[in-house]
């Protein structure tokens, strides 16, 4: 005689072993043989729960609505130190430009890419439009509000006969007053349904129903009202839900509240007193390095990103961040240890391997740089990455005295992204040594307009101008280079070299 398990307890075996689908399905026959079980309805919501479920904890990106259409601004011109909207407040031990890439916003580029990295306030939309804000993609970031819609017209593919709870038909006052269904239906409306509004009901009368002494409802609450856009109300019902109850969550909502309000001390504020009741917490820690790190202070960062080191050793973006100050503190060897520690814990991906080539070329290992880039074009996953790793092997070319492959190099970095600022610009240096004044100056101009907050192209362009007698051309390049670089000490003599013969003139 064949014993068969409770179909039940077989989902809830699935759910635990995170094989949502076999779940949802055992779960849907459940379902059908006795449409009013409980159990098995709450467990299938679970599980379609689970299958779109996004950490809410990140700071995501804004995107250009975000941006450009944001009602919200305190102060249009904050305090040096106060703002991350604010390019270039370092506040001592930041590197300048001539050291560190820049960011369009004006931060140093980071050695981890996470959501808001390449963020920054774009001066003016055709800049925003322009300029992609993540890593993966050259298209700019829309609206978030529309990207968490697109997530919920996909998620309706799991149950191709249409959706497994009409929310229009739902009774949301009753389902409020039953604490065992109410908080895995309102999972699955956030996260999977995407309808913050009703969302948002529930939890209001389900906070009613607990006599506002729930921090988990509150809690819920204010990640509907940031989703809406509502930081004021999400910042009061984080603080209530914090006063019922000390979570780490709540602490890591509560700042990317403050975060996106553009408060970045009050949000290291409330950081460094959750570290007070959760001492060691590796995510306040994190948090606090970020926001160090967007500020342009890095020394401050770099001393966050060991404390988390100290508690957790196998911590990725610490490692990453660490690494990359090393780099761009002109100490190649040191970063080469943090760069080899990912390896061993198994990070296998084009940019540690292009990492680690320019940390052996700049430590004089010859012999392991061109194997290393080898193994990053053997692992790119895009043409922007490919355009990357040509680049940098173009530097070492040039590093090494062979311009010709230097040139082409940098031709091949073209190919595979044609918006290389960089490239353009190696390559007009390339073609002014060649004597090509005419097609050098087009690279600079080209380099110039791709990427308005780097000062190199203007420097070159306005030396050039100056070169073959268009002082004027020169004057306006060397004032923009001035701009995105003010304590460039060329520029400022250039720039005065010029005023001089303007006044002779």
């Amino acid at each position: 005689m064949e014993v068969t398990m409770d179909p039940l307890f077989l989902a809830w075996s699935y759910f635990r072993r995170r094989k949502l689908q076999q779940c949802s399905d055992i779960c849907t026959k459940i379902l059908q043989d006795n449409p009013y079980d409980q159990a098995a309805w709450s467990l299938k919501t679970r599980a379609l729960t689970e299958m779109v479920y996004i950490d809410e904890v990140e700071v995501d990106q804004e995107g250009i609505a975000e941006m450009m259409l944001d009602e919200s601004s305190i102060a249009q011109v904050a305090r040096p130190g106060t703002s991350l909207r604010l390019p270039g407040t370092s506040q001592g031990g930041g590197p300048t430009p001539a050291v560190r890439p820049m960011t369009q916003s004006g931060r140093p580029i980071t050695g981890f890419v996470r959501p808001s990295t390449q963020s920054g306030r774009p001066g003016t939309m055709e800049q925003a439009i322009k300029t992609p804000r993540t890593a993966s993609t050259a298209r700019p970031v829309t609206s978030a509000s529309g990207r968490f819609i697109r997530l919920g017209t996909a998620s309706m593919l799991t149950n191709p006969d249409g959706p497994f709870i009409n929310l229009s038909r739902l009774n949301l006052a009753k389902y409020s007053q039953k604490p065992n269904l109410s908080r895995t239906l309102f999972e699955f409306i956030f996260h999977h349904e995407n309808d913050v509004k009703n969302a948002l009901d529930l939890a209001a009368q389900a906070t009613e129903h607990a006599q506002f002494k729930d921090w988990w409802w509150k809690v819920q609450l204010g990640k509907c009202y940031y989703r809406l856009g509502l930081y004021r109300e999400a910042e009061k019902q984080f603080r209530s839900g914090l006063n019922h109850q000390e979570v780490v969550d709540t602490y890591l909502y509560l700042a990317k509240v403050y975060q996106r309000m553009d408060q970045p001390i009050t949000a290291l504020n409330l950081f460094k007193q959750g570290l007070d009741h959760f001492p060691g917490e590796v995510t306040l820690l994190t948090g606090i390095a970020r926001i160090h790190e967007e500020m342009n202070n890095i020394a401050s960062a770099t001393e966050y990103y060991k404390d988390v080191l100290k508690q957790d050793n196998t911590h990725v973006e610490a490692i990453a961040c660490i690494g990359s100050n090393h780099f761009y503190t002109d100490q190649p060897e040191i970063a080469l240890r943090f760069y080899r520690r990912l390896l061993q814990m198994g990070v296998y991906n084009c940019q540690l391997y292009n990492n680690l080539g320019l940390c052996c070329f700049y430590a004089q290992q010859y012999d392991m740089t061109l194997s290393s880039f080898e193994r990053a074009l053997a692992l790119v996953a895009n043409d922007e990455e490919q355009a990357d790793v040509w680049y940098n092997i173009g530097h070492v070319a040039v590093g090494i005295g062979d311009l010709i492959l230097a040139y082409q190099c940098f031709k091949l970095a073209l190919a595979f992204n044609n918006d290389h600022a960089e490239a353009y610009n190696n390559l007009a240096v390339l073609e002014l040594r060649k004597g090509r004044i005419e097609q050098s100056k087009a690279f600079l101009q080209t380099a110039a307009s791709l990427a308005p907050h780097m000062y190199e192209p203007h420097f070159n362009l306005s030396i050039l101008s100056e070169k073959i007698g268009d002082l004027q051309s020169s004057y306006s390049a060397a004032q923009k280079s001035e701009d995105a670089f003010p304590e460039h000490v060329d520029t400022q003599q250039l720039l005065k070299q010029l005023r001089q013969q303007f006044v002779v003139l």
